[in-house]
């Protein structure tokens, strides 16, 4: 569920982009990047939460996308559930048993180009203590200058399915869905 959530998508910098875009480091816009994710509850549901507001670094080649870069971390306990109990409870030992000081962190390993502005953004997830190898499937939207910041902006959305149990916080699969799909969307700057 933490995957990354993230937080990985802001590989997504990786992609191909119009000549407008410049190579060089970028830095999350944490007010402007969000991970969703979504399980199933009993079928009688789907339930959604996120996390927001999250930073992250994104080293982009204009030249060579493949050698782009990304790497995102955020405390498991900026998780917004809508719900406080719902929090508690995945904060709890059935699930995370997260101290505040735990983070989530995605670091990419590969990209894979796809396509003009699509990639495969392979990287390293780590999630309660465990790391596991995860593919997300990354668009990149809008290269360009900003018109309020006047700097050089990108924008990205990427997709993936995780399974908790990979994890250790498959708790209560398969009543609870073990599948978590995650959308990201997030917008990164270029560095001071």
């Amino acid at each position: 569920m933490k995957s990354l959530f993230a937080t990985v998508a802001i590989a997504a910098a990786t992609l191909t982009t119009p000549v407008f875009a410049t190579s060089g480091d970028y830095v999350l816009d944490p007010s402007h990047s969000q991970i969703v994710f979504t399980y199933d509850h009993l079928g009688y549901s789907t339930t959604y939460s996120m996390f927001s507001g999250f930073e992250g670094e994104i080293s982009f080649d204009q030249e060579d996308p493949a050698a782009s870069s990304v790497s995102v971390s955020f405390p498991v306990q900026t998780m917004l559930t809508g719900w406080e109990a719902r929090f508690d409870h995945f904060m709890g030992s059935d699930f995370f048993d997260a101290a505040a000081d735990e983070m989530v962190t995605f670091t990419s390993t590969a990209i894979e180009v796809t396509g003009e502005d699509t990639a495969l953004i392979t990287g390293d997830l780590t999630l309660n203590g465990v790391t596991q190898a995860v593919v997300l499937d990354a668009k990149l939207n809008q290269a360009g200058m900003h018109p309020m910041a006047e700097k050089p902006w990108l924008g990205f959305d990427a997709t993936t399915t995780l399974l908790r149990s990979d994890f250790e916080v498959g708790s209560f699969a398969p009543f609870v869905s073990d599948e978590v799909e995650v959308l990201i969307s997030i917008e990164a700057m270029q560095a001071e």
